[in-house]
């Protein structure tokens, strides 16, 4: 014969066992839930920098960078109109190969202010990503919007 005490302690270790069971599924469940993912927000504040890097890097130390080649450009010329006209359809060649919807690069410091290369419509744009670099005495800012 079974005792009546010994049944009751094996039913309440099962019960505490599920109990343990369902408390562990619950924890497990919370801890796998993917967490917000907030780099959404600044991706497009990073696309900014991050093509502005890549036109201030150089590949190896015998390449000039991008900045360096179209500073080098405007000053040979004297920032004349043409040399202005050129460094705008080699900086819209080179924005372009990025797959940038709207951007405007503009030089600050000695043309001040002037437009080097646009896609889209700069006034109505909203949440406006910009990266500014500087090489010499020329000082370049990049803008990137949706």
């Amino acid at each position: 014969m079974l005792d009546n005490n010994g049944s009751f302690y094996i039913i309440d270790a099962i019960l505490a066992i599920f109990l343990l069971l369902i408390v562990f599924l619950a924890v497990n469940t919370i801890i796998s839930l993917p967490a917000t993912d907030y780099s959404y927000e600044s991706k497009d504040i990073r696309t900014a920098q991050d093509v502005m890097e890549l036109l201030s890097g150089k590949i190896d130390f015998d390449d000039k960078t991008f900045l360096e080649k179209i500073s080098a450009i405007l000053d040979d010329g004297e920032n004349s109109k043409e040399s202005i006209r050129e460094v705008s359809e080699i900086s819209k060649m080179k924005l372009d190969s990025y797959n940038l919807k709207n951007y405007r690069l503009t030089e600050n410091n000695i043309l001040d202010g002037e437009v080097l290369a646009s896609s889209g419509d700069y006034k109505k744009a909203t949440d406006v990503n910009v990266a500014s670099r500087t090489y010499g005495d020329y000082s370049y800012t990049l803008s990137i919007w949706q």
